[in-house]
């Protein structure tokens, strides 16, 4: 079977006065697997160059999940909606504006 390159379908990335970076990644696959059954592959980071705070992914062999400072937990995919709003809602925890 050729090989088949995931499509890119949503990119943004936004750094803060203080330095912090905001980067949404999001690309649809071409075929679903067991660890990614919604078919996207995925990364959101917040943090610095140097220090990630917060990251939800889903690489292969792990499955959808997110990085809170130094902990990793698993993370229930529900829609591409709510896994945005509760990045952004993690990151207005860590920033003191939630």
């Amino acid at each position: 079977m050729p090989y088949m390159a995931a499509t890119l379908i949503f990119k943004d990335k936004f750094i803060y006065a203080d330095g912090a970076i905001r980067e949404m990644v999001i690309w649809k696959l071409p075929v679903a697997d067991p660890d990614r059954p919604h078919g996207l592959k995925y990364r959101l980071y917040y943090g610095y160059p140097d220090r990630c705070l917060v990251r939800y992914d889903n690489e292969k062999g792990k499955g959808d999940h997110r990085h809170w400072n130094e902990k990793e937990t698993s993370y229930e995919f529900e829609s591409v909606e709510k896994l945005v709003d509760d990045f952004k809602n993690d990151i207005a925890k860590l920033r003191g504006t939630s």
